[in-house]
């Protein structure tokens, strides 16, 4: 499978592909989020890509909210931008440009003049 399409798979399909570690997650949430090791933090070994779902007291949660960041993450890494074309100026922009020249032009040469 392309490397580029890793964020299309199932869900099951890319568990897989990844590593999953539970563990005691730090933070706000005091003795609830310390006591248990619902923190999820999953390794996708093929793209070096991690997430950690760690906001919820459930597991189950937590596996979700893990994987659907670590599917946003692979999806920005398969982001190719569309290729961009040059577009020749308009008649109007290539007038407005000699005539701004030639402006420029007769401010010079009249400073040329009065300098004599």
């Amino acid at each position: 499978m392309s490397s580029l399409a890793w964020h299309l798979l199932d869900d099951d399909a890319l568990l897989a592909q990844c590593e999953v570690q539970a563990h005691r997650a730090g933070g706000p949430g005091g003795q609830h989020r310390n006591k248990a090791e619902t923190a999820i933090r999953l390794v996708h070994p093929p793209s070096g890509v991690t997430a950690e779902g760690k906001d919820e007291r459930s597991r189950a949660q937590n596996l979700r909210v893990a994987l659907q960041r670590l599917r946003e993450k692979l999806a920005r890494r398969a982001y190719r931008p569309p290729p961009r074309h040059p577009t020749r100026p308009t008649r109007a922009a290539k007038e407005r440009r000699i005539e701004s020249k030639k402006r420029q032009s007769a401010k010079k040469a009249a400073r040329r003049g009065s300098a004599d």
